[in-house]
């Protein structure tokens, strides 16, 4: 009886198929069994690394999601940063952050690696650079970045709300051999905190490298937002700014002025009352800087705000041309009617000459 050696397998064929491979000690590829044994003996596996069958697809898969995550920094790490943290980390991106406020507590809960200093950051070699610091603090922030520590074909993208002025500062102060995508999700922490399904993201590939890595690396940032089923609109800066005036700065500006005014719920609310009610509080969230900034780095907001100033007069003046009419008709009863089909009376002309014959109507009683 040919004995059993015990060894652990190097593969494990498919179920229902006991064959083995050569065993080191063995001088045969294959085992074999006394004929009165063949059906009595039982073989259990013990071993769970044997039991497991290489998987090739696990494998794969892996490896395609390594390839298609990326090493993210962002820069500024408040509401908007963290709001936009939580779905890059949940899709296996490697994220990093800098803020001047310290959020290292944070930014651990949301697998993010902080950093106190940008230097520092820097170094780590992002491959996305990320500014998500406000309007107005942006190129004070680009003026003291060290670039000179990252690599010369890193991306850098901005989300701010107007996208010209984005355009012309990080033209002005990146280096030349960074890569530029300007951005706006038109949705924040607010709007978009159930899902991102069909809300807007406008893009602009203001500069990008003729490489294929570099194209690839824009589309694999911009896959994040398309994967969360956003509406990816791409359009130059100066579009999205005279559309964004008419739209994201005339919607602040009434958010503002309804909140001014003193808007409360009531008991009897309608459909309109509750929009009107739900735009306040969407708008009430976010900080007067931003709303500051929409309106002195978007050249078109002026144009709205005079606009909506003008449109607010012309229903005024409706308003009160149509109560002077009733003032009339309390004060002079039934006098005015049939006004309009009287005879109008020639006048004569400013020097007292009569009018000419072609002038004069008849006057029919």
């Amino acid at each position: 009886m040919l004995p059993l050696i015990s060894a652990k397998p190097q593969h494990l064929s498919p179920p229902l198929s006991f064959h083995f491979p050569l065993f080191p000690s063995s001088p045969t590829s294959s085992l074999s069994f006394h004929p009165r044994l063949k059906n009595t003996l039982r073989l259990r596996i013990r071993s769970i690394d044997a039991a497991q069958p290489y998987d090739y697809e696990s494998h794969l898969r892996t490896q395609h999601f390594k390839s298609q995550s990326l090493k993210i920094a962002i820069l500024g790490f408040g509401n908007f940063g963290q709001f936009l943290a939580k779905t890059f980390s949940r899709q296996g991106h490697t994220l990093l952050a800098y803020s001047r406020t310290k959020y290292t507590d944070t930014a651990k809960s949301l697998g993010v690696t902080f950093y106190n200093n940008p230097d520092d950051l820097f170094e780590s070699h992002p491959e996305v650079v990320i500014l998500c610091t406000s309007i107005l603090s942006t190129e004070k922030v680009l003026q003291t970045l060290p670039f000179q520590r990252l690599k010369r074909s890193t991306l850098f993208v901005d989300v701010l709300s107007v996208k010209e002025f984005a355009k012309t500062i990080l033209l002005k102060y990146l280096p030349v051999e960074f890569d530029i995508l300007c951005t706006h999700p038109m949705f924040g922490p607010e709007s978009g905190k159930n899902s991102w399904d069909g809300l807007p993201f406008v893009y602009d590939k203001v500069r990008i490298g003729n490489e294929e890595d570099r194209i690839s690396r824009v589309e694999r940032f911009l896959d994040v937002f398309a994967k969360e089923g956003c509406r990816m609109v791409e359009m130059t800066c100066a579009e999205h700014d005279r559309h964004a005036a008419g739209s994201q700065f005339v919607t602040h500006t009434m958010g503002r002025v309804l909140e001014r005014f003193g808007l409360e719920s009531s008991p009897i609310n309608t459909k309109g009352y509750d929009t009107l009610l739900d735009l306040v509080e969407v708008t009430a969230g976010d900080s007067f800087e931003l709303y500051y900034g929409l309106f002195m780095y978007n050249k078109n907001a002026m144009e709205q705000l005079e606009r909506l100033d003008m449109a607010f007069e012309a229903i005024k003046k409706e308003l009160f041309g149509n109560l002077h009419h009733v003032y009339r008709k309390q004060l002079f009863g039934n006098a005015d009617e049939g006004a309009e089909d009287r005879p109008k009376v020639q006048k004569l002309l400013h020097n007292g000459a009569p009018p000419s014959a072609d002038a004069v109507k008849p006057e029919t009683s």
